[in-house]
This record gives C-alpha cells, structure tokens and sequence, in this order.
C-alpha cells in the first residue's frame, strides 16, 4: 500500500483508493467533497509553506499545480517520496507538427515566479508548467506527464460536454452542424484513463516524461463515437473552417463557438501527439462510447451549463440555413 498525498484531484484520489492505497488530499477543499476514505489535510500553498502540514513519510506526491513556488514548498517538504507531476501539452510552443513528443518538441523558457493576478492567464500557463517541471528536478524520483484535453464526468470546461449535451437532445435523424472535415484530427483522454495511469505509475515509480494522450481519431470518427454513446441518430452537416470562420464561429470554446474544432494548419499538432510512448507505459483507454455515456449521465445531474458556452440551437439553425 503507498501512502500519498495528491493536491486537488479527485479522480486521481478515487483511483489510488480504489487500488487500497492511504491517501491524503492535502489542498484548500474549495472544489467539492472529497471521495470517501481520503484524509484531508487543509493546505493552502499560496499563503502557507506545505512543510507546516506535510512531512517526508509519504511513498508517493501527485502534483496539478500551475504555480512553481507551490511545486517548490512540496518538493522541499517530501523529498523522498516519488513525485508525479500532472503538467500540459501547453509547455510545447509547436502546435503545428502532428505527431509531436517530449522526444521531438521543444519547450517554452520556464517561468519560475509570476505576480498573483498573472497566475491564471493563458500566456503564461505553458511557461509556468515548464517552471513547475524544473521545480521537480530537485527530487531523486520524478515522473513528469503532461496531458491534452482531458474529458469524461466532472468535465466542467463545456468543450467536450457541449456535444454531449448537443446530441443527447437531438431529434432522430436531425442535422447538425459539424466542424471542418471528418479526418480532421482529435485527441482526448478520459479523466478516469489518466487518473487510473498515475496511480499505476506511481506503484511503479516510472521516471522521465510521457504525454498523457490518447489515441488520435479523425474528428467525426469521434463524434460518432458520442453519438453512440448518448443513443443519438443524427445527420452531420460538415461545414470547413474558412465558411465557419466567414459567418462569425468562433473555434475551441466560448460563445458562438464550436467545440473540439481549432483552425488548421496552426494547430494541427495540438490534437495529434504521438501516443505510442503512453500506450507502451501502460496507458489504457477505454472506447470513446463509453466516456460519452457516461458524460451524459452525469450531466443528467448538473445544473445546465451558463449562457454564452459554444453555439446556441438558434445560432446553429441559422448557420444551417446560411450554407444550405
């Protein structure tokens, strides 16, 4: 049994759970409840050193932070335990080369510091997880993963949600609209793949640098895959990107936008990193139908989500109706 400590991840706490492990969550324990048989530890490390709550008798340190400093205090803290760092494709600058790795892709300069109110803001997000990854270099024992998008119940980013909630309320044999082309490629993991591969890893204490991704499929292979999941028989309509673009959709998230889409070629490595290295160290995926399913049956449960997230129906109707 490993005695961890994880900071605010709760699919990665229900994982190591699950696999009889003693875990302890330390974090604020401002994102919801935690799963039954973690320990709490409250920790808030951007006003308190984690040497003040946490010791050096832990096996194993999973580590989302976007802060280095807060890396730092932990790495300072346990540095004996095997520390897994859940860092971001966004480290990479290169969104154009598919196929793309730790082994192939450079990294933006690390940012090591950066004001409060900075912290939060895109552009410097990659740069920050680069400085958390450095910050890990301290300890003799580091596995460092970075994932793409990450999708599946407790998804609260409206990209992936946003076509099951679209399909689970489509009539039988409806049009709707869908971005680019079917080829064009995707790439997500479920959070429950990735959390169940972190605990793994840290069982086994596998060192180096992976990205955490799944397998690349052509975008309406994906759609439908969800499709099926939710029990939906639709029609696509497959509207490129230039038309799209030309009638004001805006691409990835936000309003009047289309999720899962982002313009090519500037991102056609974004959704396309190799998955070999994953899959070899042990990565395994269950089928797309299956995380749609149950998406949907969680969103059955969630409030709807706020206006302004991807195209509304009337949006989409008047799409329809402009390129038909």
């Amino acid at each position: 049994m490993l005695g961890g400590t994880v900071f605010c991840s709760r699919a990665v706490a229900e994982a190591a759970v699950a696999r009889g492990h003693d875990v302890t969550c330390a974090c604020r324990g401002e994102s919801g409840a935690l799963p039954d048989g973690v320990r709490h530890v409250r920790l808030d490390r951007s006003t308190t050193d984690a040497a003040s709550v946490l010791d050096d008798t832990y096996d194993a340190v999973v580590d989302v932070a976007r802060d280095p400093a807060w890396v730092r205090s932990s790495v300072a803290a346990t540095p004996s335990a095997h520390h897994v760092l859940v860092s971001t494709i966004n480290v990479y600058p290169d969104t154009t080369t598919p196929g793309g790795g730790p082994a192939t892709l450079a990294l933006h300069e690390p940012l090591h510091d950066v004001p409060a109110e900075r912290a939060a803001e895109s552009d410097v997000y990659g740069a920050l997880k680069v400085g958390c990854e450095r910050a890990t270099e301290a300890v003799a024992s580091r596995w460092v993963v970075r994932p793409g998008l990450i999708v599946g119940p407790g998804d609260t980013s409206h990209r992936y949600p946003w076509w099951v909630r679209r399909l689970v309320s489509a009539d039988r044999g409806e049009e709707v609209v869908a971005p680019g082309a079917p080829d064009d490629a995707v790439q997500v993991v479920d959070v429950r793949d990735l959390a169940a591969w972190l605990v793994d890893g840290a069982e086994r204490r596998l060192t180096g640098v992976h990205d955490g991704v799944g397998p690349v499929l052509g975008r309406g292979a994906l759609l439908d895959a969800i499709a099926r999941g939710v029990g939906a028989d639709v029609r696509w309509r497959w509207v490129d990107q230039d038309t799209l673009l030309a009638h004001g959709v805006a691409p990835w998230a936000g309003p009047r936008s289309l999720p899962l889409w982002l313009p090519l070629p500037e991102h056609a490595g974004l959704m396309a990193h190799d998955p070999g290295p994953a899959r070899a160290a042990g990565l395994a995926v269950r089928a797309p139908e299956d995380t749609a399913a149950d998406t949907a049956a969680w969103l059955a449960t969630r409030p709807d989500p706020p206006p302004g997230e991807g195209l509304t129906r009337d949006e989409e109707q008047d799409l329809l109706r402009a390129v038909s």
